[in-house]
This record gives structure tokens, sequence and C-alpha cells, in this order.
């Protein structure tokens, strides 16, 4: 059942502070691993980390994403979003500070493992959370303005590594894992105070706290029996385990958005935790300027989320995925000449598979929350965002080894192998969500959220083709 109220209600400034509040936990997330990849070199060099203390630091944080996002999605959908919304950015707080004290591997990596924890556990939290306040129209867009800022986090890590490197040398690496705990602080005060979801509210039977929060976010009041007919709607509709996932069309879908999440992320996450040591082996690795590269093909993947960000509510979900990722595969193949091809070459293959990355890139966390219902809604966003970090942690673990034995090229070609079994999985089960209700889009084909035979067609995606 969907509230009125909030699908047709239009854009305020309530929906644009919440968009970027919930923005801060990606951008953190960028920027946390990204910042490690600068500060690495420093690490190596003051600690006398092998490639495998390098890797396993690289990675940890991947794998605590997966615990976190496998987790706290369903502890999400139990106890509430709000509930869990700032307390996983205080942990974010703690981590980054405790990180500038360590002084062995496995410290570093048991810390970078409680941060993955906490990134994990707010995807499915603040992505949930959005979807379910924002208008219809612009959820696809929203959305995918979270993704997007990822690469502005990561831009971000890379621009400050690169400044203090230059200023203070590599020995500055531990300020640089600390500037993580200020930018933490900042984004947790602009979460204090954010309602909870109404509709998390009403699949609670919680009907006038419901009207409490729309009343304080939106400025409207809503008659108390609307929202106990959408309460009764919630109540009536079965109520899904998190073993539902993994049956029938929600197995079809859990698998779509994981898998296609993780053949975008994979080749990507290794990018940019070694971006600065690809970059190397390609040439490009004078001083401290590798550092500058990798935040230009960061800005580059802002640019390029910037028209899938329009396509997706405009043209839909499904053509933006498939074409995208159809297009990636082409300078991944280039790349895999290795580092015989010229600079420029390099340069503008690394950048236009970055332009076009943004089609899958902004749909990570739209089709999780368009796909399910409410009350597994978080638990599926975390379960996607689990499947992606097996993938992309192996990646991250392995992409150093890979460098190292098979070269950069072959590297690249194993990159363009993961990206193409992206767009056969999105071919095959990517579906068209765009201007419905979350009620319609959750729904299971020839059913709808009401269970009425009236409303049936409804619930049933349209599949265009690409």
């Amino acid at each position: 059942m969907s509230i009125p109220a909030i699908d047709e209600a239009p854009l305020s400034g309530f929906h644009r502070k919440l968009t970027w509040a919930c923005a801060g936990g990606p951008f953190l997330d960028g920027y946390l691993l990204s910042i490690i990849g600068v500060a690495l070199v420093g690490m190596s060099n003051e600690l006398q980390l092998t490639t495998g203390d390098e890797s396993l630091i690289g990675a940890a944080a991947l794998v605590g994403i997966f615990v976190g996002g496998l987790f706290f999605g369903a502890v999400t959908d139990k106890l509430g979003r709000e509930a869990m919304y700032t307390v996983d950015l205080a942990v974010l707080v703690g981590g980054s500070l405790l990180s500038v004290f360590a002084t062995e591997t496995w410290q570093f990596v048991v810390l970078r493992f409680v941060l993955g924890m906490a990134i994990g556990a707010d995807y499915p939290i603040a992505t949930s959370l959005l979807a379910e306040w924002v208008p219809n129209r612009h959820r696809g867009r929203l959305l995918g303005i979270l993704t997007l800022s990822w690469y502005v986090g990561a831009a971000a890590a890379y621009v400050v590594g690169y400044v203090m490197a230059e200023i203070g040398g590599d020995g500055t690496w531990r300020w640089m894992l600390a500037s993580g705990a200020v930018l933490s602080a900042v984004i947790l005060l602009l979460r204090v105070g954010t309602p909870e979801s109404p509709l998390w509210l009403v699949n609670k039977g919680r009907t006038a706290d419901a009207q409490k929060a729309i009343q304080r976010a939106l400025g409207r009041t809503i008659p108390i029996d609307e929202l106990l007919v959408a309460s009764a709607a919630e109540q009536s509709v079965e109520k899904n385990q998190i073993r539902d996932l993994f049956e029938g069309t929600y197995l079809r879908r859990t698998l779509f958005c994981g898998l296609f999440y993780m053949c975008q992320i994979t080749p990507m996450f290794a990018l940019y935790t070694f971006g600065p040591a690809i970059l190397d082996s390609f040439g490009l690795g004078e001083g401290h300027t590798s550092n500058l590269g990798s935040a230009l093909i960061s800005i580059v993947f802002v640019l390029g989320c910037l028209p899938a960000l329009r396509l997706v509510d405009r043209v839909g979900r499904r053509p933006v995925i498939t074409w995208s990722f159809a297009l990636m595969v082409v300078p991944l193949v280039v790349l895999g000449g290795g580092s015989s091809l010229p600079i420029g070459v390099v340069i503008v293959c690394f950048c236009t598979y970055a332009l076009l990355s943004g089609g899958p890139t902004v749909l990570e966390w739209t089709y999780p929350n368009e796909l399910f219902p409410t009350n597994i809604r978080a638990t599926a966003g975390g379960v996607a965002t689990s499947i992606s970090r097996i993938g992309a942690a192996a990646g991250t673990y392995l992409l150093p080894i890979s460098l190292s034995r098979l070269g950069i090229g072959t590297t690249m070609l194993i990159g363009a192998g993961i990206t193409l079994v992206g767009w056969l999985v999105s071919v095959a089960w990517a579906e068209e969500t765009k201007g419905r209700t979350l009620a319609e889009t959750s729904a299971l084909p020839g059913r709808s959220r009401q269970g009425s035979e009236a409303d049936a067609p409804q619930a049933k995606f349209a599949r265009p083709t690409p």
C-alpha cells in the first residue's frame, strides 16, 4: 500500500536535506575506501608492509561491508530506519580516530573491518529511508544521487591525499586517516533529528506516529483514516521472511540486484583502492601525480552519473542499465593492450569507462529498494550489498597479485569479462519500474500489494527491449 501524500508530494526542502544527509554515507564510503589507497604508500614504507599485508588492509573494509549489509539490513527492517540512522555514523567517527593510533597490520585489518560493517549497515538504512520518503517521479534520480556521492567522496580523498603528501610527504598518512573522522562527525550532525519512515511505521501499525512524522516533515496533516487504510493493507499482506529472498521471483530479483551490483563495483573498487598502483603500471606514477590521476577519474565518474540521473526517470531503468553495461566492456578490452598503450589512450579509456558506468551506478540502490516490499526492503538492500562485496573484496585482494603476476593488460581483460557478465544478467533479469509506486514495483507479477484482481495488472512489470 502506498501513501499518496508522500508519493505525489512536491519536492521540498525536507526531501533535499534528507537526500544530502543520506548521501553522506556513500560519500564516506568512497572517501574511506580511497584514502586508504593513498595512505598505503606511507604506511608500507613506515610499517614495512608486505604485498599480502596491503591486500588484507585493502580488502578488510569490503568484507566488513558484506557482514554489515547482510546483518544490519534485517535489523533495520525490525527496529526501524531512524533507530540505526546515526549509530553507524558514530562508529565511523570512532573507527577512523582509532586508525590514527594503530601500529600493527592486524589492528588496521580489524579497524577497517569495523568501518566496513558501519558502511555496510548504512547502505540499507539510508537508501530505504530515502526511498520511502521521496515522491515517485523523483525516486530514481534522488536515489541515484546517493551513488554519485560515492565518487565525490573518492575524488575528495585523492585530492586530500595528494595535498597532504605534497606538503608533508608520505609520513602524513596518519593525518589522512584522521580526516575521515572529521567528515564522519559533520555528516553525523547533519542526520540528527531525521524523522522515521511513515511507510515503515504504517507497516508496523503505528499510524499515529506516521501521521506525526508526515506533519513534521511535509507540513501536511493526513487524515488518520487514510493511514488506517494503508496500515490495514500492509497488515493484510503476507509478511515476508529473510528466506523469501531466496525463493521464486524474489530469488531472481535478489540475484539480479546482487550480481549486477557486483559486476559494476568489482573492477571499480579495485581501481579505487589501488588506483595509484594501476596508473603507475601504465607509466603515470611520477611523484604523487597518480593520486591526481585517480581524482580525475573519480570526477569523470561523477560526470557520467549526471545524464544517467535524468535518464532513469525519463527513459527507464532497463534500457539505461543494459546499454551502459554493453558499452563499458569496450574501453576495458582496449586497456587489455597493457603498458605498451600510449598514455593518451589509457586516459581516454579510463575516462570513457567512467562516463559509461553512470547507468548501472545510479541504479545500484534504486533497484533493491523498488523490487522488495517494506518489511524486507532494507534486508534485500543489505543482501544485494553483501553479494556485491564478495566480488569486490576478492577483486581488491587479488588485484595487486594479478598486476605482479599477470600484468596490467590481462588484469584489464578480466575486468572486461566481469563487466560482460553484468550485461548478460541485466538483459535476462532487469525489470522496468519507472514512475510506479513502491507498492506496485515490489508486488509479485500477477499480484498487487492490495491483493485484488482488479489491481493485478499494475503489478506486472514491462520489460521493453533495450
